[in-house]
């Protein structure tokens, strides 16, 4: 039978009470794990594994899929409303999708792109997954430590795109941003670094209460600025029709939106990279194409970027789990144990061993795109009354969410202070026209980057060599050798026109 044959099987597998009430369940405590900050698919997902073990396994992994896809979507709720990402794939959303709202006053606009973004990523990751998930995994195991150094040292080079003019600024920031993920253990020889004799610094900085303080707190120190400024009320329609893009705007979406659909599948493939790292990639190569207004300040195409790679990337991370029996992340390691305690074996005889589960699952995932889709659209009109909150309530409210997320992540106050410190320290990064950025963008890629460089180095006894042999690394390394020589062409042209200008 073939492909498309067998998704019309798993959805007469889908298509029963049961599996439906588990896929609208999975949806709406996704949505709510996603917008609640510090939870994230990873905890979501193990806290609700226990309760799945009653259920058969098909209606189970539906459940448990549905949960994590639609956290994709909830994540973009608290970071276009309140600038605190609910889970670190929507860090890059908030970077326009708040200022969209806050300033452009256009709430409803900017949760309606990011709805219609996730759904057009989601699903092209769906479909190529239907259409090429084993061939896809295979491609992802030839990844190595060199090709996925090579990979990585392309999205460091692109985070100067994240600053636009000024890429100084940037290399600055970014380098801050590696210093910081490179306290803790050392992952290969277990050596502590930079941990200052404090016991909490040995597993390095957490992400979570880092992110949240450096968006979500620093917001608020701002927001302790402007308490006394008598804003503007939001005074948009409150309903779905007044949240509706204009057709232009629509338009905006779909290039950006298609471009990281497909390379957020590719990502969400690899092993240990995750949606975080489709969302950030995304918006880097967002930079490289034209945008109608510029990224940063409320762009409808950097919205769409980082949100339909982030679900593109979840869709695509069931590939090697079903596939070959690997987890591309963290969620994806809790889905694999459930399956094994299930009694399923992941691996290239799944889909011939239990054809109804492997289907059943991945038509479950259109199901629960539409559904997490409708539901996302529905409760626009009650989300962007949050935007009518007066500034002097909404600073005590913002703070408590950001304590809150932060002690749930490590469960002490180390947590808090972490999340503290850091948004003092990005406030005055962004007092001094740095952006935050480069900053996060290179905390989460800096540990993945030093721990493939080193495999590589050991596998190859310290030869550089191993970079240019392989295909796909050597692809990848000339695409960084040519990212590197690009601006000082720029450079060298510019000055060459100003000569014969002058």
């Amino acid at each position: 039978m073939s492909n498309f044959e067998m998704l019309l099987r798993g959805f007469s597998v889908v298509f029963t009470p049961a599996n439906i009430g588990a896929s609208i369940l999975g949806a709406i405590l996704g949505l709510i794990v996603g917008a609640m900050p510090g939870i994230g698919s990873l905890a979501g997902v193990a806290l609700l594994l226990p309760l799945t073990y009653k259920f058969n396994p098909t209606t189970a992994i539906i459940m448990l899929g549905a949960l994590y896809y639609s956290n994709m979507y909830g994540g973009s709720f608290s970071a276009i409303l309140l600038n605190i990402p609910g889970d670190s794939p929507a860090v890059m959303t908030a970077v326009d999708g708040y200022p969209m709202a806050k300033k452009k006053k256009r709430p409803g606009q900017a949760l309606f792109t990011a709805n219609m973004a996730s759904c057009i990523g989601g699903t092209i990751g769906m479909i190529i997954l239907t259409f090429a998930g084993p061939a896809l995994a295979n491609i992802g195991l030839k990844f190595g430590p060199s090709e996925m150094t090579a990979l990585l040292l392309v999205a460091m080079t692109s985070i100067s795109w994240l600053v636009g003019e000024n890429p100084i600024k940037g290399i600055v920031a970014t380098a801050f941003g590696i210093l910081l993920a490179s306290m803790g253990m050392d992952t290969l020889s277990g050596s502590p670094r930079y941990d200052f004799g404090s016991m909490h610094l040995l597993g390095g900085i957490p992400f979570t209460p880092f992110v949240i303080g450096s968006v979500g707190f620093a917001q608020v120190i701002n927001l302790m600025n402007e308490r006394y400024v008598q804003t503007e009320m939001i005074d948009a329609k409150l309903s779905i029709r007044g949240s509706l893009p204009t057709k232009r705007e629509f338009l905006r979406l779909i290039p950006p939106s298609i471009r990281s659909g497909i390379l957020g599948t590719f990502v969400g493939v690899l092993p240990g990279a995750g949606a975080t790292t489709g969302a950030f990639m995304g918006y880097a190569i967002q930079k490289n194409f034209k945008s109608d207004e510029p990224l940063g300040t409320g762009a409808v195409e950097g919205i769409a970027a980082c949100e339909a790679a982030n679900n593109a990337a979840a869709a695509g991370s069931f590939a090697p789990l079903l596939a070959l029996g690997i987890p591309g992340s963290g969620t994806g390691a809790v889905l694999l144990g459930g399956l094994m305690l299930w009694g399923l074996n992941p691996g290239p005889l799944l889909f011939q061993n239990e054809p109804d589960f492997a289907w059943g699952l991945i038509s479950s995932l259109f199901l629960s795109n539409a559904i997490t889709l409708l539901i996302a659209i529905a409760v626009i009109p009650f989300l962007t009354k949050i935007l009518a909150v007066p500034t002097k309530y909404m600073i005590p409210i913002i703070t408590v969410v950001c304590v809150v997320g932060s002690y749930s992540t490590t469960y002490s106050m180390f947590g808090v202070l972490v999340m503290l410190l850091s948004g003092i320290v990005s406030y005055f990064i962004q007092k001094n026209n740095y952006s935050t950025a480069p900053m996060l963008l290179s905390f989460v890629l800096a540990p993945l980057l030093e721990s493939n460089m080193r495999k590589a180095f050991i596998i190859s006894g310290g030869s550089l060599k191993i970079f240019f042999t392989r295909p796909i690394s050597l692809m990848f390394m000339l695409i960084f050798f040519t990212m590197l020589l690009i601006p000082l062409v720029r450079s060298i042209l510019g000055k060459k026109k100003e000569e014969k200008t002058a």
